[in-house]
Parts: structure tokens; C-alpha cells; sequence
């Protein structure tokens, strides 16, 4: 009889991780499983072709973030590393690694696999629930997910070994957008003064940096700088923000600033152009950090939320995200209290201040009078 968890057991050290390893103080359900009949496996086989069975993913926050998706299929968990996870919609293929067999002890498994050992890092569990089976060949797995966030129709395809594919075969939920491939950001114009009715209009600071639209997918950030070009690799200390917000979706204006004695250096951020390599991008960043500051949200898990969302609700949404970290962060705004918005830009050494219509739509690509810059002094 073949041992489907011989190679899962070979990784793993019962004595080091808290995973369950089968033949252990700590096995169960896959010490019964192991011990069936050959008869009671055949017929096990049968239901589940027929009906499916369990399922659970995980998010896994090892040497890089990924998500394992688990299927019960003949006593075990089979079982694939999707490190973007399960496509949203159609309009992509996201990679799926097929891995070792997984005991069914694993269907509600979470904690932290301590570092050095296989799979070291933090797992939670992202969705659990059935599934059905629509098709099951060794190329070719089709199921229709019954979770409480992974839910539809999707496909595992194999493309060479244990390299394999997913795509999800049914529309998502209804009013579901893709999420966009560029969104130029908005400008504001200069204005010499306050604006009237200030407690209409809303007040960022004006931190002189690169200007940036960042977009968050499947644990990972995509960076494009005001012309559309991308800047991903040039800031790396960046990067995990991606694995911060898993598994949020979000397209989030904002700028890119390095600071000198808590001030923005221009300068400093000069130094930040694109780098030789990725190497030159890690000792660049060790030396002159910056820091992506967020003050706009774009589009927001499946919806776009710049036409038809005003300036003072995307920022409620995205207070919402907490995108706080090392190396980002959301500065406040102020709803009124232009002049002391320009008192606080001028007393931090900023040229002004962003005034914004709380009522606005944001206007991809254009320059408009809902959004104003104001030199600090100005009045």
C-alpha cells in the first residue's frame, strides 16, 4: 500500500514544529485514515470523485507570503502553494505549485512553524469550508468552492511537473470590477489663497515627493510613478506593504518621500533613482530609506471608488486599511482648518498645503479646481 504522507513525514520533525505529523503523540484522523482497507479506500475514492469533500487555505507568511490551498481527496490533503492565491475573476491565471500530500489534521491547522524548519513562518487559516468536484484527472482538477470568502468554480491545470496553473471559470459577484492596469493620478492646481467655505474642503500636506500609485494584489505591490512607469525595484523596503494588507486588494494613491531629521529631503530623494540591480536597490535603501505616504484610495476590492465615491468617504475607506508601517504610512487630513493646515506645513519646513473638495470625485489624468495647492504663508 502506498504511504501518500511518506513524503510530508519526511520534512518534518514532530519533536520541533507544531504541526501535526502522523505516528506520533499527536496524529489521529490520519493514523485511521492510513489503517482503511484497500476495499473501504476504493469506495472512498468513489464518493468523493462523486461529491468532493473539505477544503482549507491557508495563509502562509513564510519566506515569502503565499496561500495553501487544500483539497480532501482519498484520505489525505492534496494539496497546492498559489502565491498569489485564487484569481478574483477570469481575466488571469495565477500559478499553483503542487505539494506534498498533507495529513487531514491540517483542515484546521494554524500557528507558527518555528524558523529553520520546512515551511517555517505563520500560518492562518484564510477560507475553509466543501467543495464539489467537477472534473479530477492527475493534469486536471476542477471544483466549485463552498466557502465563506473562496467561493465559484475553478480550474488547477498542469503545465509541467509540479508546476501547475489556476483559473477561476466563473464570473465573480456582481459588480465585481478588475482591477485597473494604470490609473493616472489626479492634479491639483495652484491657487494663491484659502479657498472659501472652508469647512467644504479638506487639507493634506504637501510633501514634495515622487508621486506614486500603488497597487496591492495577492500579497504583493506594484509601484507606478506619475507617467505610468514602474518603480517597483527601486524601492524594496516597500515591498512589504504587499504582505501587510493580504488578502485586501486596493489601488492607493500616494507619494514616495525621504526624510532628514523628520523633514522631506528632496535631495535625499534624488539619490533614490533607479538603481543597476536589485542588490544596488537593497544597499540604496539601507542608506537613504524613504517612506510611501498614502492619502488616496482608488479602487477597493473589486470596485472602483474614484467617480463615484467623494474625496472625505475613500479617505474614511482608507483610514480603514491602517496602512501603517516601518516605511508607510497614512498622514492625517483635515476636514476645515485651512489656515492651521498652512501653520502646520510651514511650522515642518513644507512648501503648502493640498486642498481637496470633500465632495470631489477623483479625475484620473486630470488637472482640476476640486483639488488646490497653496504655498505655506499664503492666505
Amino acid at each position: 500500500m502506498t504511504d501518500r504522507l511518506a513524503d510530508y513525514r519526511r520534512k518534518r520533525d514532530a519533536s520541533r514544529t507544531p504541526e501535526p505529523v502522523p505516528g506520533t503523540d499527536n496524529s489521529g484522523e490520519s493514523d485511521t485514515q492510513e489503517k482503511r482497507s484497500a476495499s473501504g479506500r476504493k469506495k472512498a475514492r468513489g464518493r468523493e470523485a462523486a461529491a468532493g469533500g473539505r477544503f482549507v487555505i491557508q495563509q502562509h507568511h513564510a519566506r515569502s507570503l503565499h496561500w495553501d490551498v487544500r483539497l480532501e481527496h482519498d484520505g489525505v490533503l492534496v494539496s497546492f502553494a498559489v502565491p498569489r492565491g485564487l484569481p478574483r475573476d477570469q481575466h488571469r491565471n495565477n500559478l499553483a505549485k503542487h505539494t506534498e500530500d498533507h495529513p487531514l489534521e491540517y483542515l484546521s491547522f494554524s500557528g507558527e512553524i518555528p524558523a529553520g524548519e520546512y515551511g517555517g513562518g505563520r500560518m492562518t487559516i484564510f477560507d475553509s469550508g466543501t467543495y464539489e468536484v467537477d472534473k479530477w484527472r492527475d493534469d486536471e482538477i476542477g471544483v466549485t468552492f463552498h466557502g465563506e470568502r473562496a467561493t465559484g468554480r475553478y480550474v488547477f491545470f498542469q503545465t509541467g511537473g509540479n508546476d501547475w496553473m489556476v483559473r477561476r471559470m466563473d464570473p465573480p459577484e456582481p459588480g465585481w470590477e478588475t482591477m485597473p492596469e494604470v490609473v493616472p493620478p489626479m492634479l491639483p492646481t495652484r491657487a494663491a489663497h484659502l479657498p472659501g467655505e472652508d469647512a467644504e474642503w479638506g487639507y493634506e500636506m504637501a510633501w514634495g515627493g515622487r508621486r506614486v500609485v500603488a497597487y496591492v494584489s495577492g500579497g504583493r505591490v506594484r509601484l507606478l510613478d506619475a507617467d505610468g512607469n514602474e518603480v517597483t525595484s527601486w524601492y524594496p523596503e516597500i515591498r512589504p506593504l504587499g504582505p501587510q494588507l493580504a488578502p485586501i486588494e486596493a489601488v492607493i494613491d500616494g507619494e514616495v518621500v525621504a526624510f532628514a531629521e523628520a523633514r522631506p529631503d528632496p535631495a535625499l530623494l534624488e539619490r533614490r533613482k533607479q538603481p543597476k540591480d536589485s542588490a544596488a536597490a537593497r544597499r540604496a535603501a539601507e542608506r537613504t530609506p524613504v517612506h510611501f505616504l498614502a492619502y488616496d484610495l482608488l479602487w477597493l476590492e473589486g470596485h472602483s471608488t474614484v467617480e463615484a465615491v467623494r474625496y472625505a468617504e475613500r479617505r474614511e475607506l482608507l483610514e480603514g486599511l491602517a496602512v501603517n508601517g516601518d516605511n508607510w504610512q497614512t498622514p492625517p487630513f483635515f476636514p476645515g482648518g485651512g489656515e492651521f493646515a498652512l501653520e502646520a506645513a510651514a511650522a515642518q519646513g513644507l512648501a503648502g498645503v493640498v486642498a481637496k473638495r470633500l465632495d470631489s470625485p477623483y479625475l484620473p489624468g486630470r488637472r482640476s479646481r476640486l483639488w488646490l495647492t497653496i504655498s505655506a504663508g499664503a492666505g
